[in-house]
C-alpha cells in the first residue's frame, strides 16, 4: 500500500524518522519545472501560527550551473487541501525565500546515523541566499516516500552548524502541486554567489 499524505500526518515522530529511513532516493530531473504544496509535520501548534503550515517549495533547471535549483515561497495560510496561494510583497511579487541546489548527498556525514548513499540534499549554503537568510545554513535531504513515485516527498530538517550537520525533530512533506509557469520563475538573490 502506498503512504500518503494523511499517513504522514497521522505519524508519530518515531514512525516519521522510520519512513525517512525507509525513503527512496528522489530524481532531481523529475521534479525540476514543477511546484510542490510543503506541509510542515513536526512543529507545535504555536509555531505553525507564528511561522507557518504549509509553504511552497519550486524546482527548476539550472542551465547555467546544470542542477535543479528552487526557492520557497510564503503562502496564505488556507490548509493543503485548498488551492494554493501565495503572499505577495507591496509590487505583487510573491514573497520567496531559502534558495537551494539539489546536490547528491554521497559523502556528507548525516547525524543519527542516515546513510546518504545515492540521496539528494537540498544544499541552502551555495544557493546565492543572503547572509541573513537563515536558511543559507541548512542542508536538507529530501526522500520519496513510495518507490517510483515523486508526487510525495519527505524532507529531514538539517542545519549547519560550522562543520557538522545537526538533525533538528522536524520533518515537512511535499506534494506535487502545478506545473511552474514562466513568469514564476525569479533568479537566486545573489546569482553570482552560486556554486555548482
Amino acid at each position: 500500500m502506498a503512504i500518503t499524505l494523511n499517513d504522514l500526518l497521522s505519524m508519530s515522530q518515531a514512525e516519521r524518522d522510520v519512513t525517512f529511513r525507509a525513503g527512496h532516493p528522489v530524481d532531481p530531473s523529475a521534479l525540476a519545472g514543477w511546484n510542490y504544496t510543503g506541509v510542515d509535520l513536526s512543529l507545535p501548534r504555536w509555531m505553525n501560527k507564528v511561522l507557518w503550515k504549509t509553504f511552497r517549495k519550486t524546482f527548476v533547471q539550472d542551465a547555467d550551473h546544470g542542477l535543479v535549483r528552487g526557492w520557497n515561497v510564503r503562502m496564505r495560510q488556507t490548509g493543503w487541501e485548498r488551492d494554493q496561494e501565495p503572499l505577495r510583497d507591496r509590487h505583487g511579487r510573491p514573497k520567496t525565500f531559502g534558495h537551494y541546489l539539489l546536490r547528491p548527498a554521497d559523502g556528507m556525514r548525516f547525524p543519527r546515523g542516515w546513510d546518504p548513499a545515492g540521496h539528494t540534499v537540498l544544499d541552502y549554503g551555495s544557493a546565492g541566499n543572503l547572509r541573513r537568510d537563515l536558511a543559507a545554513y541548512t542542508a536538507s535531504p529530501i526522500v520519496a516516500v513510495n518507490a517510483g513515485d515523486m508526487d510525495l516527498l519527505l524532507g529531514w530538517e538539517v542545519i549547519r552548524v560550522g562543520p557538522k550537520l545537526v538533525g533538528l525533530p522536524d520533518w515537512w512533506a511535499l506534494v506535487r502541486q502545478s506545473p511552474i509557469t514562466a513568469d514564476e520563475i525569479i533568479p537566486p538573490p545573489r546569482p553570482d554567489a552560486v556554486r555548482a
